[in-house]
């Protein structure tokens, strides 16, 4: 009962600590600027012609006015949280939402899209927007920008900016191990090789872009995923220690690639921001965090379901996502992103607030 009290408490101080840290350095960074799947997607996918979908309720119930967004989650992502760590806007908008223009973009966007990964065959799964079509989407919102702000203004947007890349959990479960294909042509180590590859080629990229403050987000600890527990009846239901052991193993993969870029690209300052540590002991000690379910989800059952089968009219949703560590099989609750978001600005991201 002590550690349910406290937990709240250390998190709210750290919060106001952060924002002291804002007003003391005037806000160093511009904008937030995001690539990857479902667990940064604010809603681009709502504009495409894909079943990857959560525009629609229960999603977003506990989103500002209970407005179901096109994230998928109850509320907010851990993205929101970080930008409003940052001191920027509360919620990243999405870039392919009509609603929104580049006065809102200026200081914070999201080019993400559900359920696509580093490898362009895992996007092609659910027909949504690959990682490279996602920069092309960053190209046009430059020129935007510097018609906007001005040439000088908007270059100090982009260099100034952090980006954020949360992508590859999708290769794994949505594509490797799900459908034929790359499992014929590559081992599983070749596929994590491969993928390294094309983080190493996307972040020079950024790089030659302008950006130069990018966080490589590593993988959760996916065998913990409820739909991934549903599907381990041998196991009891329990965790899926082979994906939990392939994930901590590309996470190894990505940290030696800041590294590497690093040193090889004069003035980034890439971090690896890895989520594995903070959400398995979430799952491992629920209580101290103030949770009570960790193997089902929220949304409908909390076996299976995602997107559409998360529909609001299934009768055993839950009452109080607070509880649950997930909100559908595949994504974690608002509560959760908020609580990864705190240890990723603390452990990763701190760093840039006083530059």
């Amino acid at each position: 009962m002590e550690l349910k009290q406290m937990a709240p408490s250390i998190h709210i101080l750290w919060l106001l600590s952060i924002q002291f840290l804002v007003l003391v350095n005037g806000g160093k960074i511009p904008a937030i600027i995001v690539f990857g799947d479902s667990s940064v997607d604010s809603g681009n996918n709502n504009y495409i012609p894909t079943v990857a979908r959560s525009n629609f309720q229960p999603y977003g119930r506990d989103f500002n006015g209970g407005r179901p967004t096109g994230r998928f989650s109850n509320g907010k992502i851990t993205t929101d949280f970080i930008s409003d760590a940052f001191g920027l806007k509360p919620a990243i908008p999405a870039y392919l939402d009509p609603s929104y223009s580049i006065s809102d973009f200026a200081t914070g966007v999201t080019f993400a899209s559900a359920a696509t990964g580093y490898d362009n065959a895992t996007s092609n799964v659910l027909s949504v927007i690959p990682l490279w079509k996602q920069l092309e989407h960053y190209k046009n919102y430059q020129k935007k920008l510097r018609a906007y702000l001005g040439d000088r203004k908007a270059n100090g947007v982009i260099s100034g900016a952090l980006y954020l890349i949360s992508v590859g959990t999708n290769d794994f479960l949505e594509n490797y191990y799900a459908i034929p294909g790359r499992s014929s042509e590559y081992t599983i180590e070749e596929y994590e090789n491969f993928l390294v590859g094309i983080a190493a080629s996307f972040t020079e990229k950024l790089y030659e872009l302008g950006a130069r403050k990018i966080s490589l987000g590593g993988l959760p600890p996916m065998g913990c995923m409820p739909l991934e527990r549903t599907g381990n009846l041998m196991g009891g239901s329990e965790c899926v220690d082979s994906f939990n052991n392939l994930a901590a193993d590309f996470n190894g993969k990505l940290n030696a690639l800041v590294i590497k870029q690093n040193k090889k690209f004069h003035g980034m300052q890439m971090v690896f921001s890895d989520p594995y540590g903070i959400l398995m002991k979430i799952i491992q000690k629920p209580a101290v965090y103030g949770f009570e379910v960790t193997a089902v989800a929220c949304c409908a059952t909390g076996m299976f379901e995602m997107g559409y089968a998360c529909s609001r009219r299934n009768p055993f949703t839950c009452s109080n996502a607070d509880k649950f560590v997930f909100w559908d099989s595949f994504h974690p609750t608002q509560k959760t992103c908020s609580i990864i978001a705190t240890y990723i600005v603390q452990n990763a991201l701190a760093k840039f607030l006083s530059l």
